[in-house]
């Protein structure tokens, strides 16, 4: 009888060994972030698509479009996932941040691990290896051949790239950080450095599409590491699967296949109106609704909290004062990230337009509230005190007899802050809303052309400006002529 007992509690316990072993196994099918993948049926890719060919921007059958073969690696990657790709564009330096609270899956940009990011991301195993090289003018390039040359120059590279890490390892004194790559090639042109770190594939770019580029003969100092598919800490399983299909699907004659496609969409020879005036008229649409947004919903907001500092509430009063304080004291732009990275935080997987806009509206409100109470308390207090003497109630009051005086007042005012907003709508770039500024970089690095691009920015906004400006001349013009009448 114990004979039986004691081979039941061995097979009992053999038993329990096994679905432990196979638990963990099991439970390791998935993580968070596939988990999301796979219930949304769509893989959300960030990317800064300034960076031919690795991912640009181009027109194909008269609709932009997200181009290059790192494109075509995410495409894979969605395939072999089974679901559908969606690009989400944004400045770099904002990649991972964005990776990292959620914002996008994971990140296709030419991204290089580095002991520092990989504390805050995983990485895939490099799919593609290019060396960093210094792209200058050609008539330079027999100054910069070797690092003591390069010690001497100015060199420009994009923001928290591992080419601005190459290039501080030269004499860090010396860098210019630029957002986009297109920003250091213009300084090059204009003569504001003497060299731009970029990969040798880019360089290469800008070499296909213009004589006055070369590669200078110095050598960067430290290693070439290759570019690698970034996603969440948590994201072990997707990250395995990853690697797997990099290895299988992309690796070697694929890539080298989308490469060459890329060079060829990147060399297409079109006209320059032709082939990017919608981009401009995109811009501008988006440029002009954010202020339209920005503009209407911060009065509303701006009058609500001019008449909470007026109160003598003083709950009231003191929110209003902390808001137009705090607001006032913060950069647009961080103000912008908040919104974008905060929301997603707190589960609300808002646009980079809608982000973009409530940011602006937000901001413009701490403004709007200091014009609306100032105008209200232009307004001379006889008027109140004749209205009250009439019967109306202090709410009556307000809303009839002063609100429609201090607007009066004020209308230049807000007229500037509507202009004011329009140009500040170019900080939105930052997260990828498709404004002026936006679309006016992404012609800069579809075109390799770094100056007109900012011509017929400038000339746009001019004419927003003026315009409006003029429109609201005419308006005060009428109202006094209305007074006059009056009088």
């Amino acid at each position: 009888m114990q004979k039986w007992v004691t081979k039941i509690m061995a097979a009992v316990m053999t038993m329990m060994m096994l679905i432990g072993m196979v638990a963990p196994a099991s439970a390791a099918q998935t993580d968070p972030v596939l988990s999301k993948i796979e219930k949304s049926g769509k893989l959300v890719v960030g990317t800064s698509a300034d960076y031919a060919p690795y991912e640009f921007h181009t027109t194909v059958n008269g609709k932009d479009k997200i181009v290059g073969f790192d494109i075509s690696v995410a495409n894979e990657i969605a395939k072999r996932l089974g679901v559908k790709l969606v690009i989400q564009e944004m400045s770099f330096d904002a990649l991972l941040g964005a990776v990292k609270t959620g914002k996008v899956d994971m990140v296709v940009a030419g991204m290089t691990a580095t002991p520092e990011r990989e504390q805050e991301a995983s990485f895939s195993e490099p799919y593609f290896v290019d060396k960093n090289v210094v792209m200058t003018l050609k008539k330079n390039a027999n100054k910069l051949t070797n690092l003591n040359d390069l010690k001497k120059a100015t060199l420009a590279a994009q923001l928290s790239s591992i080419q601005e890490d190459a290039a501080k390892q030269v004499d860090a004194k010396k860098v210019v950080s630029l957002k986009k790559v297109n920003d250091a090639v213009t300084q090059l042109t204009q003569g504001k450095v003497d060299g731009v770190v970029v990969p040798d594939t880019t360089a290469d770019s800008y070499l296909g599409e213009s004589t006055q580029f070369a590669v200078a003969k110095a050598t960067l100092p430290g290693e070439t590491n290759g570019s690698s598919v970034v996603m969440a800490k948590n994201a072990t399983v997707l990250q395995s699967k990853v690697n797997n299909i990099l290895e299988k699907h992309v690796i070697g004659a694929p890539l080298d296949k989308w490469r060459d496609e890329a060079t060829a969409l990147m060399n297409h020879k079109e006209s320059f109106f032709e082939k990017y005036y919608p981009y401009f008229v995109k811009g501008t649409i988006n440029t002009v609704g954010l202020a339209v947004i920005g503009v209407f919903f911060g009065i509303v907001l701006g009058i609500l909290l001019a008449l909470m500092k007026l109160s003598s509430v003083k709950p009231l009063k003191w929110f209003a004062v902390a808001y137009i304080e705090a607001v006032r004291g913060v950069p647009l732009l961080i103000q912008v990230f908040i919104v974008y990275f905060g929301t997603q935080v707190i589960g609300l997987n808002v646009s980079s337009f809608m982000a973009g806009a409530i940011a602006m509206f937000l901001n413009s409100a701490a403004y709007v509230a200091e014009i609306i109470r100032s105008g209200i308390q232009a307004v001379p207090d006889g008027q109140t005190e004749a209205a009250r003497s009439l019967g109306f109630t202090k709410m009556q009051t307000m809303r009839y007899m002063v609100l429609p005086q201090a607007i009066k007042n004020i209308l230049p005012a807000l007229g500037n802050e509507f202009v004011t907003v329009i140009k500040e709508g170019s900080v939105v770039s930052v997260i990828g809303v498709g404004e002026l500024t936006f679309q006016t970089s992404v012609v800069q690095g579809a075109s390799f052309k770094p100056f007109i691009p900012l011509i017929i920015s400038a000339a746009i906004y001019f004419i927003l400006t003026f315009g409006i400006s003029r429109l609201l001349g005419r308006f005060e013009k009428k109202m006094q002529q209305s007074d006059r009448k009056l009088i």
